[in-house]
């Protein structure tokens, strides 16, 4: 079966939280879930993700994006958000080239739209981090915000699964 669900972990582990999504993924990894749901590490990899996204035609039907997401909370808050993948019709190619390297999520979806593809229905799974500085590994705030944001993904992949239901825009784990 082709997976419908695509839940994706991404983040530089060298800056502190910024790894918070790709440890969520590591976590989800070992987990029981329904083969109809990938999980990936992206890492900084936000060309891959685009290309896969792409690569798979109409048959993603959701993306699931766990990263670090700043939004004034207090550190270790994890937020489940809705994203219109869509972007504005009068979009502009960036002057600069595209960092291959790079993950602003903003930026992946935009290049998904102009490859092509179809991200389906956007969530993004996000902790405010606590601090981003060149060290591996994650601050104790958000390490404990881990486990909670492992079963908001769960929870977010039964709903797809169950019901037609949709998220409050902003609602907070």
């Amino acid at each position: 079966m082709t997976a419908r669900v695509l839940v994706a972990g991404v983040g530089n582990i060298f800056l502190n939280d910024d790894g918070f999504g790709v440890e969520v993924v590591r976590r989800l990894a070992a987990e029981t879930l329904p083969d109809w749901v990938d999980v990936a590490d992206y890492g900084i990899r936000g060309m891959h993700l685009a290309y896969d996204v792409t690569s798979r035609g109409d048959g993603l039907e959701t993306m699931i994006l766990v990263d670090a997401m700043a939004r004034g909370e207090k550190p270790g808050t994890v937020s489940v958000l809705e994203v219109d993948p869509e972007r504005p019709a009068d979009y502009v190619l960036p002057s600069s080239p595209i960092d291959a390297h790079g993950m602003q999520p903003d930026v992946v979806l935009d290049l998904i739209t102009l490859l092509g593809g179809k991200a389906g229905r956007v969530l993004v799974v996000g902790c405010e981090p606590a601090e981003l500085e060149p060290e591996i590994g994650l601050t104790p705030a958000v390490a404990a915000a881990v486990p909670g944001a492992v079963e908001a993904v769960k929870g977010l992949i039964r709903e797809h699964d169950g019901s037609d239901r949709r998220l409050n825009a902003g609602s907070e784990v």
